[in-house]
């Protein structure tokens, strides 16, 4: 596993219960190896936006912020959450909505008794990983 560089970041996992830290380093693992590669996203900044656990790409600006958490009032399940304002939730649900529990436009909802579904989970952090990018490509389109 990556090591976590930023103290915050870290305390913040570190303060999760045992089960729900090991599922949220589990989807961390996945959105880092997620950028790793893919295309035109560049250096991943790990950073505490709404006190959870955020993924930037300051260096590009390719996409928009990745955050996770576990979901509140509901201790066995966590979730990853985009911005709602972008148009992500929708694209998800089209592609998705069969497979990943969707929570309203800001992305999806895990139980922390299954597994992760890596493929499509991956697919959803790339589209948001490239959300800018591939905007302003098909604007120029």
């Amino acid at each position: 596993m990556e090591r976590i560089d930023d103290p915050e970041v870290a305390a913040t996992f570190d303060g999760y219960p045992p089960r729900l830290r090991e599922r949220l380093l589990e989807l961390r693992s996945l959105i880092l190896e997620t950028a790793e590669s893919t295309e035109g996203v560049g250096a991943i900044e790990e950073a505490l936006r709404w006190g959870e656990p955020s993924y930037l790409t300051p260096e590009t600006k390719s996409g928009t912020t990745i955050r996770v958490g576990p979901v509140r009032g509901e201790p066995d399940q966590y979730a990853m959450y985009v911005n709602c304002q972008t148009s992500l939730g929708d694209t998800y649900r089209e592609l998705y909505g069969d497979r990943l529990t969707m929570l309203g436009d800001r992305g999806f909802v895990f139980e922390l008794d299954e597994a992760i579904p890596t493929e499509a989970v991956s697919h959803c952090i790339a589209l948001a990983l490239r959300y800018h990018a591939d905007k302003k490509r098909r604007r120029a389109d």
